[in-house]
């Protein structure tokens, strides 16, 4: 039996992506949070999830060890997307991509004065870009996790990350200055998959869109 395997990592995408997957039919046999498998059946013999780093759902579709994914765009703007189809904004997890520095900083004049901007984010690809694109120079410094830190111990100037209520750069007296780009997650599928699997693949893409679509 020919069977599709869907990477998706848990939290917030995990739980957003449910209704879709009902939408489709289908239904996990287990939830990752209580979990500790990373396959996991559904109802549908045909179908099976895998619960994958989010950061690594591109390179699991692209590589074919899954057939479709949901990936956040972040992560797509990092991987690069090589060899992924894209076919749905499937409009969930939600959040922006925001340069944030300590109150008071003046960042418009750090940016004009043509400065060297020290820059802590996971988003190296995604900060250098937005930066080069606005001929700054920046010295970009990579962190795995509470990026806040950063600036308030003197390892950055700024901080380039997703911002979805603002919360905690509020508790930690930081503020949003520039605004990068929108984010939401994406549906994303591997082209060999596609054409291979198409029966079985196509369906899944087509439901997901009529549900998005009446969202």
């Amino acid at each position: 039996m020919t069977q599709i395997t869907l990477a998706l990592s848990k939290g917030r995408i995990f739980e957003e992506t449910l209704p879709l997957l009902a939408a489709a039919g289908i239904v996990p046999e287990e939830n990752p949070e209580s979990s500790r498998k990373l396959i996991i059946g559904t109802n549908r013999p045909d179908v099976r999830l895998i619960i994958v780093r989010a950061s690594d759902v591109p390179t699991y579709v692209q590589h074919g060890a899954a057939d479709l994914g949901v990936a956040g765009k972040d992560v797509l703007m990092e991987h690069g997307g090589e060899g992924l189809y894209q076919p749905i904004d499937l409009n969930i997890a939600k959040c922006r991509m925001m340069v944030a520095t300590p109150v008071g900083f003046d960042y418009e004049a750090a940016v004009r004065r043509g400065s060297r901007l020290r820059v802590a984010t996971k988003y190296v690809q995604t900060a250098r870009l937005h930066f080069a694109a606005k001929g700054v120079h920046v010295d970009l410094i990579k962190l795995y996790g509470s990026m806040e830190l950063a600036p308030l111990v003197g390892l950055s100037d700024v901080i380039v990350d997703l911002v979805s209520t603002g919360g905690t750069l509020k508790a930690n007296n930081l503020v949003a200055v520039e605004d990068i780009c929108a984010i939401s997650s994406r549906l994303v599928v591997n082209q060999a998959a596609l054409k291979l699997k198409h029966g079985l693949v196509q369906p899944i893409i087509e439901t997901f869109r009529s549900a998005v679509k009446a969202d």
